[in-house]
């Protein structure tokens, strides 16, 4: 009983997500439905056999390369505009009916082409035709970020960056870098993503996930991240803490995706609420809620049961959420106002007066 008003309780909370793929939230029932009704050649048909294949079960040894092997068989669900659009939009609903008021929701137009040689362009305006169209049916703020995977060919990589810098007016707010940190290195792309972020783009880029700290020095001080995917790694370094600290660099962090991919071996090892504690700007997200078989609100309840956070604390990290948004300052202090009544109604500590809310050039 105890545990079921808690999970009410944190649902309840208005939330940011800055941390959320597209390809990594599909329905399990809509890849199901979409391969039966396009004919597509999965591995299996079998309900439960597939799931092996798409979804991170609980007998399942963490791994990265295993993580990453789900997006393989979850590229083949990218059939026809209408199976496009009807993740986007199911995704960006599924975000609002967890709470989410304001999600910056990534995908990579190179992967859902691929399936049936679609434009980048097309592809891209019909995630966010259907993605707008949940978000106005869900009274969701939404915001879209461009992926470019390490293993991506630099002049398909310019595509993307130049695709992004089209689609500003449409709600792309951003570029991030993703993929196999492992074996591909960040640097060859440090020209494109810092010359996107001359021209205004927010960068955000995976490192010190599973690689040391110096992938997480490279991200901020040769690529410009402004934001770094997951960066458990960077506790390794005071350096480079004191660099996210002095630079005001945002962590997104995922805390059931890390033990999933074996970034941590045990929750207790997460540094989530050292860096917290340290004034590094951390914040909670779900990653891949479709793979990882999470919400936000499911990443909260770990947090506040696993780690031991508090409430001021969770408050503390939503605020980080509404600064790391790449929004201009007034959306900001808008969002933190809306959010302090949300609070208030709920007898939750509210976020401190925003004295500073930057936007990165």
């Amino acid at each position: 009983m105890l545990f079921q008003q808690l999970r009410e309780k944190a649902k309840r909370y208005p939330k940011v997500d800055l941390h959320r793929h597209l390809e990594g939230s599909i329905r399990f029932s809509t890849i199901l439905d979409i391969a039966t009704r396009e004919r597509i050649p999965l591995p299996t048909h079998d309900p439960e056999e597939l799931r092996r294949y798409v979804q991170v079960n609980e007998k399942e040894l963490p791994d990265y390369h295993s993580f990453l092997g789900k997006f393989r068989i979850l590229r083949q669900i990218y059939s026809s505009r209408e199976a496009i659009q009807r993740i986007a939009y199911e995704v960006v609903l599924d975000a609002a009916k967890d709470n989410v008021r304001y999600l910056e929701l990534r995908f990579n137009p190179l992967a859902l082409s691929q399936a049936q040689g679609f434009p980048l362009l097309k592809v891209s305006e019909w995630v966010i035709e259907a993605g707008l169209k949940a978000a106005e049916e869900g009274k969701i703020r939404l915001n879209f970020l461009i992926t470019i995977t390490r293993d991506t060919d630099l002049e398909d990589a310019k595509k993307l960056v130049q695709l992004a810098l089209e689609l500003r007016s449409k709600g792309v707010v951003g570029l991030d870098l993703a993929g196999d940190e492992v074996n591909y290195r960040a640097y060859p792309f440090a020209p494109l993503f810092r010359d996107a972020r001359r021209k205004g783009l927010g960068i955000t880029i995976h490192a010190g996930e599973v690689t040391g700290a110096g992938s997480v020095y490279e991200a901020v001080e040769i690529l410009g991240a402004h934001r770094i995917g997951h960066g458990v790694k960077a506790v390794e370094d005071v350096n480079v803490l004191d660099l996210l600290k002095f630079k005001k660099v945002v962590l997104e962090m995922c805390l059931t995706s890390n033990l999933q991919t074996g970034a941590i071996k045990r929750l207790d090892e997460h540094p989530f609420l050292p860096l917290l504690r340290l004034g590094i700007l951390v914040t909670l997200n779900t990653d891949d809620p479709g793979i990882s078989g999470t919400s936000l609100t499911d990443e909260y309840l770990l947090a506040i049961r696993g780690l031991g956070l508090t409430q001021e604390e969770l408050t503390a990290v939503i605020r980080n959420g509404i600064l790391g948004a790449f929004l201009p300052p007034s959306e900001k202090v808008k969002l933190v106002e809306e959010f302090n009544r949300e609070f208030e109604s709920m007898g939750l500590p509210l976020i401190p007066r925003v004295e500073e809310v930057w936007i990165w050039r």
